[in-house]
């Protein structure tokens, strides 16, 4: 069975506890923990050995497994601290963006290598570092992505595929997911509406409200036999209480549980 999870990015302004209690109550069976500085450190690198007992008793108390967690940058040091932690506190996938610029070869050609040493780096540790095309960046769309893909042998090394971002480089999410599935090992998943470049508002981005074939994508995930996590990630509720977060929360689960009953994977 497909893990469904949040990004507790999406409680943003909310501590650690809260937000898994939330989570949990909207029916999740899982969490990605947000690690992103200057957004969301709910998993603060610098201090992770001293967070990680309270961590691993919340994930314990609410019976909710970290299937990752979003540090973000493509930062060596950062990236150490990522893979010790996630290895020692049991998170199985590291997810960042690719940085650079977009249609930049240099810059390609410089987060490729970067990826790849970092993948390497990642193997001792059991983790995945995993990477998604992102709006603007060196790796934006299927093609650079797909070079990434045949550049980077490390099995510890994935794609993040997001269909938003790949929504809004103009392609069509469900599409797209077919050339990369076969070393798709995360999911980030959210919709938009209309074309971007930003994802809009939060509640915009709750699953079934955007323009994205939510549906279609979680088939191709289906009929490919992917069975990693899918993390909800809704970036922007910085400022918002308790109640909007856990609403977007859980309309987005009612609608990828039904998606995903649907096509036989829950």
């Amino acid at each position: 069975m497909m893990k469904l999870g949040v990004n507790t990015v999406l409680f943003a302004s909310h501590d650690f506890r809260t937000a898994m209690q939330h989570i949990k109550w909207a029916g999740y069976d899982a969490a990605e923990i947000s690690a992103i500085k200057g957004m969301c450190e709910h998993l603060c690198l610098d201090e992770w050995k001293k967070q990680k007992t309270e961590i691993k008793s919340i994930v314990e108390e609410f019976q909710l497994p970290l299937t990752a967690m979003e540090e973000a940058a493509l930062d060596e040091d950062r990236l150490m601290k990522a893979f010790e932690a996630g290895a020692e506190i049991g998170i199985p996938i590291v997810n960042i963006g690719p940085g650079g610029s977009k249609d930049n070869p240099d810059d390609l050609k410089r987060v490729i290598e970067k990826m790849a040493a970092m993948a390497e780096k990642a193997e001792p540790f059991g983790v995945t570092l995993c990477v998604k095309a992102h709006v603007g960046a060196a790796i934006w769309n299927t093609p650079t992505t797909l070079e990434a893909m045949a550049q980077i042998p490390s099995p510890a090394f994935g794609i993040d595929m997001d269909p938003s971002h790949i929504h809004r480089g103009g392609e069509v999410p469900k599409d797209a997911l077919r050339q990369v599935v076969s070393r798709v090992k995360h999911v980030h998943i959210r919709d938009c509406k209309g074309p971007g470049p930003s994802p809009g508002a939060p509640e915009l981005q709750a699953c079934g409200r955007g323009d994205i074939d939510l549906y279609g994508y979680c088939k191709v995930l289906v009929e490919a036999g992917y069975n990693g996590p899918v993390n909800l990630e809704v970036i922007g509720a910085g400022g918002y209480d308790l109640a909007r977060c856990a609403i977007i929360a859980a309309e987005s689960y009612g609608y990828l549980n039904a998606c995903l009953k649907h096509c036989g994977a829950r």
